[in-house]
């Protein structure tokens, strides 16, 4: 069977950009275009020149790609013709191959928001889509409330398209712009569209999230014919975002009905990239990556139940729908109060501890893990931390240094500008190869803001470990969590480090007291302690 060719269309520069606190620099689209097209996409909308300098500096630096760099833009106004509309011209002066024009296909938009008559907003469509073509350029219709407009005047909102099509335009973009449309209003309307004259191999779908089914509405027009999707990595866009094609991408490689009878630009090979790339974003947008993201996230192949764990072991395809190295993801056996032996072995396993089953030291380790979660630790979300108390329990934890004593001051001064600031010190006492030393540091960074206690405690216990400080140099903190597990005057304070080093291994550590900072020392401890046993070959 000849698999039909389904385009996917990304356009995170551009609409995932309208997100509410996300601004990308021209650096960081270069990034992401490069990573993008690496993965295979087919277009890569790379925003709207003239309308801020970001993108205009953006399509000046962009990469040469194997992708279509496409430009976004709005169709000539009225009173003016398309060669000599100068916002049009801008966006032509991006010099991409491809041309992405939005305009409205709602009859209530054009009479009330432009003020123009029907007739006239079908020319600004068709002769801004015929002038793309003219230059050589590939042109798409963004047809703006497309799915609001069909069921107010289907004849219009049809109309509008036709137009765009007769005039040269390769694709005519459905907008579910407000992102109320359900999945089988979308079929339907895409079915008829179809039906009316414009073929699927023309048509593309543009979805919003605001009733959480973008992407199910996404391949509900696929379903009924659309051949192009339009979407956003991990659903970046305004409001409640847009299709994420995160989730999209994976399932119209793997599951069926899509796999059997599509084929994308993206392989197997590069599909096992799409978790590094997901969280390569929230990265770039220092923004913690969701746990509960479907293929990509933390906890997608997290199994916290003993029984589930137990299934796993013998056949993971029980509780997981796809083997999560395909997505470059990976399988978590969480550590809780709920857990069985079964989690405890493969978790043991997965750290380079192999123990029999029914060892007593299994039911050591579980009856510890229980009164600490009772204390306010969590398991389950520090892996690292877990690691060490098994090996403590088996006898297998190495000892690298033992902290004597730390100290934590933070004085709020005026500088020499007689402004207002904090400065954090740390002192901490260890003793290394039968040697005590002392180091201090302060939390000052280079553009003299204060980073916190947490953030000197840290660089004074690396600073001064013998032949342990080395190996620390690429160790970084990344994520800093803070939560009260009890109220009133005995309330306890967790706290939750994630740490990152130079080889991409980010690791997560808990510490809990009824203070913060001591919370955070001892998180702290066992992130540093983690790095040494994974690179001073304790295990493999």
């Amino acid at each position: 069977m000849t698999k039909e060719r389904l385009y996917l269309y990304d356009t995170t520069l551009r609409d995932g950009q309208q997100t509410q606190g996300v601004q990308f620099s021209t650096a960081e689209k270069v990034q992401i275009t490069e990573a993008l097209d690496g993965l295979g996409i087919d277009y890569i909308e790379g925003g709207w020149p003239g309308a801020n300098p970001t993108d205009s500096a953006f399509f000046d630096a962009a990469p040469k790609t194997k992708a279509q760099l496409t430009a976004f833009g709005m169709t000539k106004r009225s009173g003016r013709s398309a060669e000599n509309d100068d916002v049009l011209a801008a966006v032509l002066n991006a010099g991409t191959g491809a041309v992405c024009l939005v305009g409205k296909a709602h009859d209530y938009h054009v009479t009330e928001a432009l003020g123009i008559p029907l007739d006239e907003n079908v020319e600004n469509v068709r002769a801004s889509m015929a002038h793309i073509v003219s230059l050589g350029r590939e042109a798409l219709y963004d047809a703006e409330h497309f799915f609001d407009g069909y069921k107010d005047n289907p004849a219009y909102a049809v109309q509008v398209c036709k137009a765009a099509l007769e005039a040269g335009a390769r694709w005519i973009v459905l907008c579910d712009t407000n992102g109320g449309a359900l999945p089988s209003e979308v079929g339907r309307i895409v079915a008829e569209v179809i039906a009316a004259g414009i073929p699927g191999d023309h048509l593309a779908i543009h979805t919003h999230n605001d009733t959480e089914q973008a992407v199910a509405c996404s391949l509900a027009a696929v379903d009924a014919g659309a051949r192009q999707i339009q979407g956003t990595l991990n659903g970046l866009g305004e409001r409640c975002g847009n299709a994420n094609l995160t989730s999209l991408i994976p399932t119209l490689l793997l599951k069926e009905p899509y796999a059997r009878q599509f084929e994308t630009g993206i392989n197997r090979e590069s599909l096992a990239s799409l978790t590094r790339i997901s969280r390569m974003l929230d990265d770039t947008l220092n923004r913690v990556p969701s746990k509960q993201s479907a293929y990509v996230g933390a906890s997608a192949f997290a199994h916290k139940a003993g029984l589930h764990a137990s299934a796993i072991l013998k056949d993971p395809s029980t509780y997981e729908h796809i083997d999560p190295s395909v997505v470059g993801n990976e399988r978590i056996i969480p550590m809780s109060n709920q857990a069985g032996q079964s989690n405890l072995r493969k978790r043991l396993s997965d750290a380079g501890m192999v123990v029999e089953k029914g060892d007593p030291a299994l039911g050591l380790i579980l009856d510890r893990i229980k009164a600490r979660e009772g204390e306010g630790y969590s398991y389950d979300t520090a892996q690292a931390s877990f690691e060490l108390l098994a090996r403590e329990e088996l006898g297998q934890m190495p000892k690298f240094f033992e902290v004597k004593r730390y100290k934590v001051t933070v004085e709020r001064r005026k500088n020499k500008y007689n402004k207002m600031v904090s400065l954090s010190e740390a002192v901490v006492v260890v003793k290394v190869d039968g040697e005590k030393k002392l180091s201090v540091s302060e939390s000052m960074d280079e553009t003299g803001n204060d980073r916190g206690p947490v953030n000197a405690l840290s660089k004074a216990l690396a600073k001064d470990l013998g032949q342990y400080s080395e190996t620390l140099t690429d160790m970084k903190l990344v994520d800093f969590k803070v939560r009260i597990t009890q109220g009133g005057t005995e309330a306890v304070t967790r706290v939750i480090i994630d740490s990152e080093d130079g080889q991409g291994r980010r690791w997560s550590t808990v510490g809990v007291s009824a203070n913060i900072v001591d919370a955070s020392f001892e998180a702290l401890l066992d992130a540093i302690q983690w790095k040494l046993i994974r690179d001073r070959g304790v295990v493999a």
